[in-house]
């Protein structure tokens, strides 16, 4: 892009030399011949130097300075006072006030006014190479996080796929043993209980072959949405596989509190489901026999394992028992 330098005098001879000495420079050269003009220039134009006369009437050059340095959009453009009056150190200190980065006296002298602007061309050059490479930084910087996050998004669905069931969005088995582990931690750091249980699906084969995997899988969804909707946020729901659930009931210290929970979930687990499977309303009835095991502070390496058995065991004694039912082990 072509740097761009404004030139402000009121004297059109004076215009038309500077013309003629910036003729090589390189760069677009715009005139203005007031005050007022060269602001109005300054709106629709981003411009590397301006080259501003000082002595003009209505506004003069200190004036058109000062209204640039104010305005944030223009207090970076260079000025350079091109006049006579730069007679002593007051009216160079003036003009630096005013905003000016340097001046150049009158008459000009052609090798000095070439040089100076030159030099500004290069600064403003280089200023526009480091802005580009700040704004092209930046955007890699932007596209470097935007990597990172879906990276990250990546990696959390691969470790959620990897602990969770695909269908119904359960912790799987995986999960599960590590839930496990960390309440049995928990209770014998804080001597306190919780409660296991296993769930078996009564009837869930006959929906199966009946009514096709589609609504097995269905029915899987449904239950796995009621177990969620009766426990806790603290407690644990989890698929085993098939139609095997298991519960993590955290600190119930009574195991009557968690037999009467689960009695409750046999009854929501027997009320009617209503699926909807391929545009089909279907109505299948199941229940749920479940295996309950208290879990107290002991201090046993294999407890994780004694206790998984000893809710398995009740539950297959649930189902022995006439199903739809929950049994506690015992002790």
């Amino acid at each position: 892009m072509t740097a761009k330098i404004l030139i402000v005098d009121d004297t059109p001879a004076n215009l038309v030399a500077m013309r003629r000495l910036l003729a090589r420079s390189g760069a677009e050269l715009i005139e203005a011949s007031s005050g007022n003009q060269a602001l109005a220039l300054c709106l629709d134009h981003q411009f590397a130097l301006i080259l501003l006369d000082v002595n003009m009437p209505d506004m003069d050059g200190f004036e058109v300075a000062s209204l640039l340095g104010e305005a944030e959009h223009f207090n970076e453009t260079p000025i350079i006072f091109v006049t006579a009056a730069y007679v002593d150190d007051m009216n160079r200190l003036k003009g630096y006030h005013s905003g000016a980065v340097d001046y150049i006296a009158k008459p000009i002298n052609d090798v000095i006014l070439q040089a100076k602007v030159r030099v500004f061309l290069e600064l403003h050059s280089a200023r526009m190479k480091l802005s580009e490479a700040m704004s092209e930084l930046a955007e890699r910087n932007e596209a470097l996080k935007r990597e990172i996050a879906e990276r990250k998004l990546v990696e959390e669905m691969v470790r959620h796929q990897a602990s969770h069931d695909a269908l119904t969005g359960l912790p799987n088995r995986v999960l599960f043993y590590d839930r496990l582990h960390g309440a049995i931690q928990r209770a014998n750091r804080h001597q306190n209980r919780f409660a296991l249980a296993y769930i078996d699906i009564d009837g869930f084969k006959g929906v199966n072959d009946n009514h096709g995997h589609a609504t097995g899988d269905a029915l899987l969804q449904e239950i796995s949405k009621r177990l969620t909707q009766q426990l806790r946020g603290n407690d644990t729901v989890a698929r085993l596989g098939g139609d095997e659930f298991a519960l993590i009931l955290e600190e119930i210290d009574d195991p009557q509190v968690a037999l009467r929970l689960c009695q409750t979930l046999c009854e929501t687990l027997a009320e009617p489901c209503h699926l909807r499977v391929n545009g089909e309303l279907i109505e299948v009835h199941v229940s749920g026999s479940i295996g309950i095991a208290a879990y107290a502070p002991s201090g046993l390496g294999d407890a994780d394992e004694q206790l998984i058995h000893a809710a398995d065991r009740a539950m297959y004694e649930a189902k022995r028992d006439g199903k739809n039912r929950c049994v506690l082990a015992t002790q």
